[in-house]
């Protein structure tokens, strides 16, 4: 048994909380909304996972000091945005070395950067035991069902994976583990982003041919850019790659799905995230790999079309007309760079 704190009491974390509970872990979930650390400890969290009874043994708290003094191991699972709020926060009140994994998927505008940067730039290195990516095709609301679900956990520090790997792992829960997080942290964050276009073209009905499009050559987007970063090719290749792209770009549990069906189908972007209601990552991260993709001097026109129509205001079908229109080319070419 490990002493977890999870922060973070949306559908992932909580739904990671629920394997963490089950598994037989004492675990401490941390919300900022006191009303929701209450509803949780009733075993419930509707807002997140309508349908789901919690276990007995999840609790709850407001109390982000309580949350830092229960546990060695640390899940991060709040949005990108807020990584670096809650990491000062978590400092405060740090006396001893911390494991910490985050769960989220996304990249920061502006300094670009990763989620692992950011947890190390907030968190003196003395506090830190080390830092592992968690990440792979996995919808809450199906985990919290118990449908099989493969992830990966990544750390260059393979002791520090194996005992991520060992803390989640159960009959319907798999766990991977792998050194390029690089490779991970961008597959996840990137992937996003194609499924807010794949999104779009479903809102205009173009069917599948369309969204085998997107998502094939989205993957070439990824992985060349991930590449130059200094990713392992073949990471792209696994969950973390063609696996997080597939499930987000095909399920309506996919919230940057649902996002650019939306926007296909003619709403604004202001129209969207109200409707939404929840953090959309693949918005934020569009803007961050438009800039990456200009730093790394990476060609990747479907983020550049999808920030054309996030940011400039460029229509769907103006923006589907450029990428059609573009120059040809071998399609092996891009795997012929990154071998």
């Amino acid at each position: 048994m490990e002493k977890v704190s999870v922060f973070g009491a949306g559908s992932w974390g909580t739904a990671l909380s629920y394997v963490l509970a089950q598994n037989g872990h004492d675990l401490l979930l941390w919300t900022h909304r006191q009303e929701q650390a209450d509803e949780i400890n009733q075993h419930t969290n509707k807002r997140y996972l309508k349908d789901t009874q919690l276990p007995e043994s999840l609790k709850a708290t407001s109390d982000l000091t309580a949350a830092v003094e229960h546990a060695d191991i640390f899940v991060l699972a709040v949005p990108t945005k807020a990584i670096r709020e809650v990491c000062q926060d978590i400092k405060r009140n740090l006396d001893r070395k911390i494991l910490f994994v985050h769960v989220s998927k996304g990249i920061e505008p502006d300094s670009l950067k990763r989620i692992s940067e950011m947890i190390r730039e907030e968190i003196p290195e003395q506090w830190i035991e080390d830092v592992v990516v968690l990440s792979g095709p996995s919808h809450a609301e199906e985990v919290v069902q118990e449908h099989p679900t493969t992830v990966t956990a990544a750390c260059e520090n393979t002791a520090a994976a194996n005992r991520i790997q060992d803390l989640f792992m159960n009959h319907y829960f798999r766990v991977y583990t792998n050194t390029d997080v690089i490779g991970v942290e961008i597959g996840g964050a990137l992937k996003n982003i194609i499924a807010l276009a794949v999104g779009i073209t479903d809102g205009l009905g173009f069917g599948d041919n369309a969204k085998a499009a997107i998502m094939t050559r989205g993957l070439a987007e990824i992985a060349r850019l991930g590449v130059k970063m200094g990713a392992t090719p073949l990471t792209f290749s696994g969950l973390t790659g063609v696996g997080d792209l597939i499930v987000t770009c095909t399920s309506v549990h996919s919230r940057n799905w649902r996002a650019g069906n939306m926007l296909g189908k003619g709403k604004s972007l202001d129209e969207v995230l109200e409707e939404m209601g929840m953090v959309v990552e693949g918005i934020r991260t569009t803007k961050a790999a438009y800039q990456l993709s200009k730093a790394y001097d990476v060609p990747m026109p479907i983020t550049a079309a999808l920030y054309a129509v996030l940011f400039d205001n460029v229509s769907t079908d103006d923006a589907v007309g450029k990428l059609m229109g573009r120059m040809k080319k071998n399609e092996m070419e891009d795997l012929i760079n990154l071998l």
